[in-house]
């Protein structure tokens, strides 16, 4: 090794210490693969296990790539949670990190001018800022040029045979392509089989094969995927309430802090409900917690101040906790490699963690459905393209009316058919290319049977008796496993049950009582987003005038009040079925409110104002409760459209008209029709605050989700 080289490896063996303490040392396969992104300029693709330590080497290699006069490093990135412990990490390591993403809007421009000041050692992305019009022709075209390294992490991403695909990831290639001469990437994963490493090599041009010169042969370095510290174990019990309630029995057993996983957004905050009214001090952690509330709750599981997040898949890949003590899940993922790396995230720094898998029959049926909303047959993807010109843009919400498609599956076409060319995102909307497109229905085809496939090898996983940690590792083509490799001797399969299915019944019959309870919880929102003061809105921190925890007659996706409640709110406006005023009653009788309501009100519904105005009338003469009549919006106030939290908030500033509350005395019944994002319920509450209401609780007919 030369002088300079034995400099370069000191130097980055310090940036380590920097990054991971005192004790650290730099891996043979991390050197090696630091070595070839800063040295010999190099594209790698390193498939490592969690806990292996891909981070360090792409913050070092950043840091040393500076040090020499390169560019920033772009790091794209997939989920907040990874870009927030990055940053972090990044600046233990003196390493100058940036974020750009969907929860710092008020901060774009900021970011945007440090990057041209050079004030930016790494700049971590979210794949949908690759496509964002003036992200993409203001900023990327000189990050290509003059970045110093491109990492695409989770890379898996990459590829629809992936666990994750994400669509936005295929945008990639374009920046990959466009780098500037002797640029290197590195692509990173830790869930990767043999179909899926091929498919990010040949999307990202890593991995197999030779630089563009043809000079030497570009890098991979795959490692083996055993855990030692995971004590893999499945519990098979038939009835939910059952399941749920072993949970709540068993909760406190388990070691330290950890995750409790759902597949749903609706079951993940129902079983965090059910565990906080059996003592456990648990929160929900979905897709739909807003940006600023998933910091608190990372925080607070970070610090112990929570037995269990009870998450779904929005809380996984990069949340750094080197002490997590256990991962369950209730309910399993649809796939093998989708639950290893799920449970990757428990005992990276501990001797044991527990893992344990809680099926349930329902399972499939949840598949199902999300297979269903894949990738829509030709027919309705072609409207998509014919609804579009070349000229004109139009919006999602303009595009809509006009195919068959609800917004969450219309935006996925559209960003599919966007990186296949046929499509493209401007200011203002979607414009149509006029460039030829095929629907890939063989490709398609493909993804369907191999997702099948999964589907039936974590059906087998369940019920297999060999070692559980030798099939997860053959399901992800590890390299270090061969025929005669011996079982992992801590499974339940190896060193025999360690959590029977026994569960007391005192403990079922208060779990399904609780299940079974009338209506749906409603969290209040707990925190500001980030960044107001930038839109003129003076609110920031933990929300402390908000509403108490309200109550949701149904889902929109309920199989019960679902349908009910969906032909009500789309239909036209009328008064209050008394079916509905019947069941909203039940509710209310069953609501565990420290003070019972003395008022209600209803809010002024721009939709549905006879509905929710007779709604609130009906309850107050049942109830024997003062009826204070509508929350009324201030004359010529607009509507409200902004899905962001931030730009919703500051549009619902000042919306109503403050109501003369004098005389009213304890909790107010604030009725809305339909609660979705929270946020007009909180500022609704804040005005009554404002004019002098002890407090307030929040009742919607229905939540989407």
């Amino acid at each position: 090794m030369s002088t300079a080289t034995t400099d370069l490896r000191d130097e980055a063996e310090r940036l380590l210490r920097g990054l991971a303490g005192p004790s650290a040392r730099l891996r043979d396969d991390q050197w090696t693969a630091i070595e070839a992104l800063v040295v010999a300029r190099r594209r790698a693709l390193v498939v490592q296990r969690t806990g292996w330590g891909k981070s360090a080497v792409y913050f070092i290699s950043a840091k040393l790539l500076r040090a020499h006069g390169h560019g920033p490093t772009v790091i794209v990135s997939p989920l907040l949670a990874l870009m927030r412990n990055q940053v972090e990490a990044a600046e233990r390591a003196g390493v100058r990190a940036a974020t750009i993403n969907s929860g710092n809007m008020t901060e774009w421009d900021e970011i945007h001018q440090r990057i041209a000041d050079g004030a930016v050692d790494v700049l971590l992305v979210s794949p949908e800022r690759l496509n964002n019009p003036d992200f993409r022709d203001r900023v990327l075209p000189s990050l290509a040029r003059d970045a110093g390294l491109v990492v695409v992490d989770e890379a898996h991403c990459v590829s629809d045979w992936g666990h994750d695909f994400r669509p936005d990831y295929r945008r990639i290639r374009t920046l990959v392509a466009e780098l500037g001469e002797g640029i290197p990437v590195l692509a990173t994963t830790a869930t990767a089989n043999d179909r899926v490493v091929s498919d990010v090599a040949a999307q990202l041009g890593v991995g197999e094969g030779t630089d563009g010169d043809g000079a030497g042969r570009t890098l991979i370095l795959r490692g083996g995927l055993d855990r030692p510290s995971l004590h893999l174990s499945v519990v098979r019990i038939a009835e939910p309430a059952r399941r749920a309630a072993w949970l709540a029995q068993h909760l406190h057993e388990l070691p330290g802090s950890g995750i409790v996983y759902a597949l749903t957004v609706s079951a993940a905050r129902d079983l965090a409900a059910l565990l906080a009214d059996h003592g456990h001090t648990v929160a929900a952690y979905t897709g739909q917690t807003d940006t600023a509330e998933r910091e608190q709750l990372e925080a607070d599981l970070l610090a112990n101040r929570v037995k269990a997040l009870v998450a779904t898949s929005a809380l996984g890949m990069g949340f750094d906790k080197p002490d997590l003590g256990f991962v369950v899940h209730l309910g399993a993922p649809s796939s093998p490699i989708s639950y290893y790396q799920q449970v990757g995230r428990a005992g990276r720094s501990t001797d044991r963690a527990e893992v344990i898998l809680l099926p349930g029959s329902e399972d499939r049926q949840i598949w199902q459905w999300f297979a269903s909303v894949a990738f829509p047959e030709e027919s309705l993807v072609r409207r998509v393209v014919e609804a579009l010109d070349a000229e004109r843009p139009l919006s999602t919400q303009a595009l809509e009316p006009r195919v068959d498609l609800n917004r969450s599956r219309l935006e996925m076409v559209l960003k599919v058919l966007d990186v296949d060319g046929a499509v493209r995102r401007v200011k203002g909307g979607w414009v149509s290319t006029g460039m030829h497109w095929e629907y890939d229905a063989d490709r398609y085809a493909r993804l369907e049977q191999a997702r099948a496939a999964e589907q039936q090898a974590m059906l087998d996983y369940e019920r297999t008796s060999e070692c559980r940690m030798v099939f997860l590792r053959r399901q992800l083509d590890d390299p270090e496993l061969s025929a005669d490799t011996p079982g992992c001797g801590r499974c339940d399969n190896c060193a025999g049950p360690r959590w029977t299915d026994a569960v007391d019944d005192a403990e079922v019959a208060r779990t399904r009582q609780r299940l079974e309870r009338p209506g749906i919880d409603l969290p209040p929102r707990k925190q500001w987003p980030t960044g107001m003061t930038t839109l003129g809105v003076s609110l920031s921190g933990r929300i402390t005038d908000g509403p108490e925890p309200g109550r949701v007659l149904g889902r929109l996706s309920d199989l019960g009040w679902g349908p009910r409640l969906r032909a009500l709110l789309d239909g036209p406006d009328a008064p209050a079925p008394d079916a509905v005023v019947k069941a909203s009653i039940a509710v209310l009788a069953a609501w565990d409110w420290t003070e019972r309501p003395t008022a209600v009100m209803a809010v002024e519904s721009p939709t549905h104002p006879t509905l929710a105005s007779t709604l609130a009338s009906e309850l107050a003469r049942i109830g024997r409760l003062q009826d204070l009549g509508l929350l009324r919006q201030r004359a010529g106030h607009p509507p409200v459209t902004a899905a962001n939290s931030a730009y919703r908030i500051a549009a619902l500033v000042d919306a109503w008209e403050e109501p003369d509350l004098a005389g009213v005395r304890g909790p107010i019944l604030l009725v809305d029709a339909v609660t979705d994002t929270g946020w007009t319920l909180t500022m609704a509450a804040r005005t009554l605050a404002a004019a002098g209401a002890d407090s307030v609780l929040p009742f919607a007919l229905a939540s989407p989700k």
